[in-house]
């Protein structure tokens, strides 16, 4: 998996159709409003006693957002009214409050990531009072590859921010920058210096972050090759040890801030598969090892490790190497993965303030996994984080005949396979060079709710 693929245009123009990221299977949309409060802490009953208690992942959701980035599809809330973050942060650790006595104190709590919106709408003092709660009502792993993640805006991280971070346990940060191109930044209105984001990442280093990671997405309007490749260049330079290249995913009917985009100024589907051609020679280059999906990752990163070590892990924060956590989320529209089971908050404030402010937790919707679910879970969670699937491995751990249980799924793989993207064996089902951008194609075959009728379809983002 680890090698830069090869970049074929006509197959990837081929199979750009719509399709799940498959940051879990089921996919959110199979969530149901019939999962509620009482089935998470069910969950968190039947998890506390497994023989071997899974650690936890924290993930908080901090919706607020200072300015509307055009191209944005985030669950976030456009303010500059600062006295919002300080009412949210109170039900926050409520809901913190709320969920800690449901894990048994010897379930470490491994990986922590706040999200959003803009997680710096907290400001430093805001966000050490959010991590004592989680301190006080969970317990903390004093092991040396714990996690402590931030997402930040580098418009709006202030001096001395970065070294609180790093006092309160942060390690691992992520920067929004999508383009530096004065006209891009300008179509999508995100006004981002290189400078003030060089600073960022400089601080983050100064202060012994272990690893900072770079967002850039491709198929923005205006966007060049020469204006896309300096972009890459500067990002380069600054040798972040991680990049997500996404690309863009224009549905404006789903994302109401994308409206205010040119649909003229977009680059015609040739120019946006030169665009990621670009990126993906720029960063081969470089010393970029492909983890999968759009991320990359440079070779002594933990990513690029877990990868080589079979350990890697794909969840709603991406790739991570912590498999073996159980995911706790919270705030707004925040999901979690426990046990055999996911959980949504609800997506729109009001609603999750309501159920903090009568003290219940506010669960909206989720579904417990059957067997097949989790079979099929296994078995994707193989394809994207690895590009294969040991199929006697497989067997042995869910009891079937996979021949059998898999030939219609098997049957689906069949064009694919006569186009070089995957190769299947008796023992072993391996994403090519030639499929490696496309394993979320390659994923599909086996997702049972794609050829489900469905009461109202779900939609899905292309796959370039």
């Amino acid at each position: 998996m680890a090698a830069i693929p090869p970049f074929d245009a006509d197959l990837l123009r081929r199979y750009d159709r719509p399709g799940p990221r498959y940051t879990s299977y089921p996919t959110a949309p199979q969530f149901k409003p019939g999962f509620g409060a009482a089935d998470f802490a069910r969950a968190a009953r039947l998890s506390n006693d497994d023989p071997i208690p899974r650690r936890l992942s924290l993930y908080a959701h901090v919706p607020f957002c200072f300015s509307p980035c055009f191209y944005c599809g985030c669950n976030r809330i456009i303010t500059r009214d600062k006295s919002r973050a300080g009412t949210y942060l109170s039900r926050l650790v409520r809901e913190v409050a709320m969920l800690g006595p449901l894990f048994d104190r010897d379930r470490e709590v491994l990986q922590i990531h706040l999200g959003g919106g803009t997680p710096n709408f907290f400001n430093a003092s805001q966000i050490a009072e959010l991590l004592e709660s989680f301190n006080t009502h969970f317990r903390f792993s004093q092991s040396p590859t714990r996690d402590f993640s931030i997402e930040l805006d580098p418009r709006f991280v202030e001096g001395g921010d970065i070294e609180a971070l790093a006092f309160m346990g942060f390690n691992r940060a992520s920067l929004g920058v999508q383009d530096f191109d004065p006209a891009v930044q300008a179509a999508v209105n995100r006004i981002q210096s290189v400078e003030e984001t060089q600073a960022v990442i400089d601080a983050c280093r100064r202060h012994g972050f272990r690893s900072v990671n770079v967002d850039l997405i491709y198929g923005l309007p205006l966007q060049t090759r020469a204006g896309f490749g300096k972009t890459l260049d500067t990002v380069i330079a600054t040798r972040p040890d991680r990049l997500a290249v996404y690309s863009y995913a224009h549905m404006p009917q789903l994302f109401r801030p994308q409206k205010q985009i040119d649909e003229s100024q977009l680059p015609s589907a040739e120019d946006k598969l030169g665009l990621l051609q670009l990126a993906i020679e720029k960063l081969s280059a470089a010393g970029y090892r492909y983890i999968g999906m759009d991320h990359f990752a440079l070779p002594g990163d933990d990513l690029s490790i877990a990868q080589e070590k079979g350990g890697l892990h794909r969840n709603f924060m991406g790739y991570t190497t912590h498999a073996d956590c159980d995911l706790v989320g919270m705030g707004v529209s925040a999901i979690s993965h426990v046990g055999d089971t996911y959980s949504q908050n609800p997506r729109d404030l009001p609603s999750w303030e309501i159920a903090i402010d009568n003290g219940h937790l506010p669960t909206w919707r989720g579904m417990q996994l059957d067997a097949d679910d989790n079979l099929r879970a296994d078995l994707i969670q193989q394809l994207m984080c690895q590009g294969e699937v040991d199929i006697p491995e497989l067997e042995e751990r869910h009891e079937i005949n996979f021949g059998v249980y898999f030939a219609e799924d098997l049957a689906r793989l069949v064009p694919l396979q006569a186009d070089g993207l995957v190769e299947v064996s008796p023992t072993r089902i391996t994403a090519t060079s030639r499929g490696r951008l496309l394993l979320r194609i390659i994923a599909a075959c086996f997702d049972r709710y794609l050829y489900q009728p469905q009461a109202e379809p779900a939609r899905f983002s292309k796959a370039i």
